[in-house]
């Protein structure tokens, strides 16, 4: 702002930020008015992605969508699956095999890990910091290898299927993960001294993009985002799914609700999924891993809703049956999408620098909002 005279003139640019920018990480754009190096109002394009899976799901029979589910969220495809085919088998009144059901939780909870990996390392390096990732893609190599094995797939795992599993898991694969358990919970010490406990980072995050309790409450926050608000909500724990009842283990959540905060949160969830994983190996019994399934699914007319924990949050799938082989209607709720929805006002007022932190903070899969 400049006086000449009686003259007061307001300088304010408009900055795209994407959707073809490292930090946005995918085809995200956001419609920046800024003041100087301050945010005066955000608006998130969407759709640059946009592959209309809700009405390919309409079009097609009933299993043939468990192909798309691993495509929506790329990074942790697993839970998108597993919830899916739970739907399906809520809807047949089917009950999976517990050797299923073990490694349902394992291959999903292995995915978890590699997906909060992929977050650290991509955060690090948007805030500056390159070393970190080359860790997190060490250690996130040791998942996929594992996860390729049993699921024939290095990323849009389609493993999960109505009744179970597509194939079973032999014990050599079974004690290459228990191997990893304990690499990983080595690799801490290291991730701790370069990032958690560097004075940098702590900066850089600390007391940034605060989200209040309610403010996450209101916007509809799920996964880390909400549990760095302090609120504990994680599916597995308030409305338990495919055998995470019988496990224990807890829910980490964050006191200040700024970056550094959602940081943490997710550092602990990977010691919990480690937990988890040894557990359900521990108990995972013998037996079969796919139960019997009509040929043609066709569910009693009406509603079916299911939810399941991924990383980013609550995956919901909700569908309406008419009886037939295809699906009358099929809703996906995204977890990212209604995180992404707070961004406008959570960094209003906020350094662009701060913006960046934020943004990365939230953990965003493009695909998964633009559907």
């Amino acid at each position: 702002m400049t006086n000449a005279g009686t003259e007061t003139r307001t300088f304010r640019m408009h900055v795209n930020l994407g959707p073809q920018h490292p930090s946005t990480h995918g085809v995200l754009h956001l419609e920046l008015e800024m003041y100087g190096e301050y945010v005066l109002g955000i608006d998130p394009v969407l759709g640059y992605g946009h592959r209309m899976h809700e009405k390919m799901a309409e079009t097609r029979p009933w299993q043939s969508f468990l192909a798309n589910t691993p495509r929506i969220d790329y990074a942790c495809s697993l839970p998108h699956s597993h919830c899916y085919a739970s739907l399906l088998e809520q809807a047949l009144e089917i009950e999976p095999p517990p050797r299923a059901r073990s490694l349902r939780i394992v291959t999903s909870e292995l995915n978890r890990i590699a997906s909060h990996l992929l977050w650290v390392g991509a955060f690090l390096l948007d805030l500056g910091a390159f070393t970190p990732i080359l860790y997190c893609f060490e250690d996130r190599e040791q998942v996929v290898d594992i996860l390729e094995h049993i699921t024939g797939n290095r990323l849009t795992h389609a493993y999960m299927c109505v009744g179970g599993v597509s194939a079973d898991a032999d014990s050599a694969i079974l004690q290459k993960t228990r191997e990893f358990i304990l690499r990983m919970h080595n690799r801490f010490q290291i991730y701790d001294r370069l990032v958690t406990n560097n004075i940098i980072f702590i900066t850089r995050t600390r007391d940034i993009g605060i989200i209040s309790p309610e403010m996450a409450r209101a916007y509809g926050a799920t996964g880390p985002v909400l549990r760095g608000s302090g609120v504990p909500g994680d599916i597995r724990k308030i409305a338990p799914y495919g055998g995470y009842e019988e496990l224990k283990f807890e829910t980490p959540v964050g006191a200040k609700s700024d970056c550094l905060d959602r940081y943490h949160v997710r550092m602990q969830e990977m010691r919990q999924s480690l937990n988890i994983i040894e557990q359900a190996l521990d108990q995972m019994p013998d037996g079969p891993v796919q139960a019997k399934v009509p040929r043609k699914i066709a569910p009693p007319p009406g509603h079916y809703s299911f939810s399941v924990e991924g990383a980013r949050g609550d995956v919901t799938y909700w569908a309406v049956s008419d009886g037939s082989e295809i699906p009358y209607r099929l809703k996906i709720r995204s977890a990212c999408m209604a995180n992404l929805s707070l961004l406008p006002e959570l960094c209003k007022g906020m350094l662009l620098a701060d913006l960046i932190a934020t943004l990365g903070s939230l953990d965003l899969v493009i695909p998964e909002i633009d559907r």
